[in-house]
């Protein structure tokens, strides 16, 4: 649920932006935009939780401290 509300807000977020530049912009490319942010960004996500769980069970630690 959480990924569309985030596809929601990012696709509300392109068109009030190009609305406000005065671009011509429809809601529908502006939705499929969000849609390959939102898929890349949870995907990434994905991959950080396995390498980190990976590291884990490996016996190294999941990510280095700041």
């Amino acid at each position: 649920m959480s990924v569309v509300v985030w596809w929601a807000v990012l696709a509300a977020a392109f068109w009030g932006v190009g609305r406000a530049l005065g671009e011509p912009v429809d809601f529908a490319s502006c939705a499929a935009s969000a849609a390959v942010l939102a898929i890349t960004g949870e995907l990434g996500d994905w991959l950080r939780r396995r390498w980190a769980a990976r590291r884990q069970r490996r016996g190294a630690s999941a990510l280095p401290p700041l």
